[in-house]
């Protein structure tokens, strides 16, 4: 019977012996052929892909008037882009129609966002809004901070106008969702650096390449989960609904998008959350704002400047992140009736907070005291300060611990592991991975492995590829070590859930940029830095997943292992964390994607490997070949520790049913 059941959930017996042989076997050939075949690569070398990459760039640039695929389709799309761009931010951030202002001016910004959001939301968010705003251009970013709204509600206008009507699409057609999904999981594993580099051979740099990489990056949350909120219908009310002879518009329109509307408003939260982040990054390429500000400080290592203008992003995102959540819970209660205050009152209110806005904007329109932020207080630059001098004191008097602390995690843990990796025969490594894929995922997993890893290869940066995967792996390590301590302790634990849980969600509104400041001030910058800031990242998504999964053991198995005598330490580890495999092995998924993302983002602060060899791309027209084969790379890696993830995944949760059975 037993044979039966491990057939049954696709488990082969001794499968931990197995890989113990296959790392053992990996370690007697690192020990014996360390160094040979390893297709290391200078910082400034190229292999002839990466010079037929350039001569493409070259060719494109030389052909973009004249080629027709760029004349009519290309061209033209970045036209609209820019256009629509360009037109927000002649509205609320640049000089436009002959006016040395934007037409909204700072009080019309203000008066308008809080308005909008009292009306979306309520009160305490439109406050939020107001204050958050206005502190912003008490920063002395009150210019930066609009170039980098401009660009997201631009991306974000265009993700929802293409977005919502596709999600609806797949919600409604098995045929249409099962085309999508595919397609949106492969977007959704790609890290935030790799849709930059191809994106400029087509569009150029600028910010219409900026909106589009945004847009593409920012469209599969509300795509998915639209879709999901239009399939989440109860089949009863849909079955009541056509026992009336409804039509199918009828169904769609009546039924369908008034139960799923607070979903979809849930999905144009994380739309906006993830274009605020691609937006900051897309700094890269030259878009303008907020992000450009923190790069270049990064780049300067001035970590005042980049504390300043990285605690704005903070502000924008939990803005929206509050707005757009206060606006889902005002859907959800004007569906059931259940608001605080008559609708007729609070027609009156919106009629007068109105009027009052109308004001403000024809105010900031006219008066330039209205339309240019106040300068008589500066709060940047004391906050720059104190960011630079809290960096100064914490290199002065911490250096000897968060060196020490650095130098271990680096000589003892990341030095040898890389070494492993990259100092192994290609070929050996390749087929220690494929094999380890094989085993523990499945034999269509090892095919994507390998697969994968014959691409890297192509590129010419396997040694690079390795060591950023030596990285990540570390990195994730370091995250599930973190998600399995305060994930059980959430998971068991109501009191210290409701603590925990407002600051992960917090954390997971931040962009990655962001976490690169305060851990430059930490550790220099360094591999470590990146590793450390992809540790921070990923952790809270990784924390929430396992929390959730031990929360969901069930009452009753609790308390039959509790009645045999168990203890709280048996409970944990004899019950609740093999009942939740398939919760840990999802949070080791994400994890892994989340930290691959900010590791390549660690190149722009000395993290080098794939990361360095895209930012490079893009600073040097020499390299820009093998900046898009990194990219190319980076998207490999992704798939394949997504793919084996998620098949050591659909294993644990087959494991857990079957214990339930």
């Amino acid at each position: 019977m037993t044979a039966i059941a491990a057939v049954r959930t696709g488990f082969r017996p001794h499968r931990g012996a197995i890989i113990t042989g296959l790392l053992l076997l990996w370690l007697i050939g690192f020990t014996v052929l360390r160094g040979r075949d390893t297709l290391s690569l200078g910082a400034a070398d190229v292999t002839a892909l990466h010079t037929r990459l350039n001569d493409l760039n070259d060719a494109v640039g030389a052909n973009r008037n004249s080629n027709p695929l760029f004349l009519y389709f290309f061209n033209e799309i970045r036209l609209v882009i820019e256009q629509l761009t360009n037109f927000f931010s002649a509205l609320v951030a640049q000089p436009a129609f002959g006016r040395p202002v934007p037409l909204i001016g700072w009080l019309g910004v203000v008066a308008l966002l809080g308005y909008g959001s009292w009306a979306l939301g309520n009160l305490k968010v439109a406050l939020l809004a107001v204050a958050g705003f206005t502190f912003m251009g008490l920063q002395g970013l009150w210019q930066e901070s609009m170039d980098t709204f401009a660009l997201t509600l631009s991306a974000v206008l265009v993700s929802l106008l293409i977005g919502i009507p596709l999600g609806i699409w797949a919600g409604v057609s098995d045929r249409v969702n099962r085309v999508v999904t595919p397609v949106l999981d492969f977007m959704q594993t790609m890290p935030t650096f790799v849709y930059l580099a191809p994106l400029t051979l087509v569009f150029l740099i600028g910010p219409a390449s900026a909106v589009i990489a945004t847009l593409i990056y920012a469209a599969p949350p509300v795509i998915r989960i639209a879709a999901h909120g239009i399939r989440q219908t109860p089949k009863e009310t849909l079955e009541a609904a056509q026992s009336l002879g409804t039509t199918r518009f009828q169904l769609l329109r009546q039924v369908m998008l008034p139960m799923a509307k607070r979903t979809i408003v849930i999905g144009i939260n994380q739309t906006i959350m993830a274009a605020l982040s691609m937006v900051t990054i897309a700094a890269l390429i030259d878009a303008p704002g907020l992000g450009r500000v923190v790069l270049r400080s990064l780049q300067s290592l001035d970590v005042g400047a980049a504390f300043n203008a990285g605690l704005s992003i903070v502000v924008m995102a939990i803005v929206f992140d509050r707005v757009t959540t206060a606006a889902s819970v005002r859907v959800e209660k004007s569906r059931r009736g259940t608001s605080r205050f008559p609708a007729s009152v609070r027609k009156v209110a919106l009629l007068v907070g109105g009027a009052g806005t109308l004001v403000c904007l024809y105010v900031s329109y006219t008066f330039v005291w209205a339309a240019e932020f106040p300068t008589d207080i500066d709060l940047g630059a004391p906050i720059s300060r104190f960011a630079s001098g809290v960096t100064d004191w914490t290199q002065v008097h911490l250096s000897a611990l968060t060196g020490d602390f650095k130098e271990l995690v680096t000589n003892q843990l990341l030095n040898p592991f890389q070494s492993l990796l990259t100092d192994s025969p290609w070929w050996l490594l390749f087929t220690v991975l494929v094999a380890l894929a094989a085993v523990a995922g499945s034999m269509r997993t090892a095919l994507t492995t390998a697969f994968c890893l014959a691409l890297i290869v192509g590129t010419g940066l396997w040694f690079d590829a390795m060591t950023t995967l030596a990285a990540t792996l570390l990195a994730t390590v370091a995250v599930m070590a973190l998600g399995l301590v305060l994930g059980v302790w959430m998971g068991r634990s109501a009191r210290v859930d409701r603590m925990v849980r407002p600051v992960l969600d917090a954390a997971q509104t931040m962009p990655s940029f962001v976490y690169l400041v305060p851990f430059v001030a930490l550790f220099a910058a360094s591999r470590f830095t990146g590793i450390a800031a992809g540790v921070v990242y990923a952790a809270p998504v990784a924390i929430k997943i396992i929390a959730d999964g031990i929360a969901a053991v069930s009452p009753t198995t609790m308390e039959a292992a509790t009645s045999a005598g168990s203890s709280t330490w048996q409970l944990i580890t004899k019950v609740q964390l093999p009942m939740s495999r398939g919760a840990i092995a999802l949070a080791m998924n994400q994890g892994l994607i989340y930290v691959l993302s900010m590791v390549v983002v660690g190149g722009l602060v000395g993290g080098g490997a794939l990361g360095y060899d895209v930012v490079a791309g893009f600073r040097q027209n020499a390299l820009f070949g093998k900046g898009l084969a990194a990219g190319l790379a980076i998207v490999l890696l992704g798939i394949m520790l997504d793919r084996l993830t998620q098949s050591v995944a659909r294993r644990a949760q087959a494991t857990t049913d079957h214990a339930h059975r």
